[in-house]
C-alpha cells in the first residue's frame, strides 16, 4: 500500500525514474480500489451496464487518471524510453502488450538520461516516501 501512497504523493511529477515495484503496485492496488467501488456501484443501483463503470468507480478512475500517467512516464524512464512511449496504448492489443513488456523489464542500473538509479538510493523506500 505504501507504493500505492509513493505514487499518490508524485501525482504530477513525470520526471526521474519509478522502480517495477512502484509501478506494480500501484496497479495493484489501483486495480483493488475500482473493483470494489465497481462491486459497491452494483450493490447501490450505480453501475450503467452499457458503459461498464458506475459513479464510485468512474470518479475513482477520473481522480487518478494524471498519478496513472505520470508513474507509467517514470516507469518508462526507468527503462530508458522516453514518456511518449505511453501512446502506445492507443494501438489496439499490440500497443497494450508491448507496454506491459516495457513495464515488466528491469530498468537500467545506474544512472541514465532521466535520472539516478532508484534502487540506489541511500535509505531506499523510506527515503522517497518522506521526500
Amino acid at each position: 500500500m505504501n507504493w500505492f501512497l509513493l505514487a499518490l504523493k508524485k501525482y504530477a511529477i513525470f520526471s526521474g525514474r519509478s522502480r517495477r515495484s512502484e509501478f506494480w503496485y500501484f496497479v495493484l492496488f489501483y486495480l483493488i480500489i475500482y473493483f470494489v467501488l465497481a462491486l459497491l456501484d452494483g450493490f447501490t443501483g450505480t453501475f450503467d451496464s452499457d458503459s461498464g463503470m458506475g459513479l464510485l468507480s468512474g470518479l475513482f478512475a477520473l481522480a487518478l487518471i494524471i498519478p496513472n500517467l505520470s508513474v507509467t512516464v517514470r516507469r518508462l524512464h526507468d527503462t530508458n524510453r522516453s514518456g511518449w512511449w505511453v501512446l502506445l496504448c492507443l494501438v489496439p492489443l499490440i500497443g497494450q502488450i508491448v507496454l506491459i513488456v516495457f513495464m515488466a523489464k528491469n530498468g537500467d542500473v545506474g544512472e541514465n538520461r532521466f535520472g539516478a538509479d532508484p534502487k540506489d538510493e541511500p535509505n531506499g523506500f523510506a527515503t522517497q516516501l518522506a521526500g
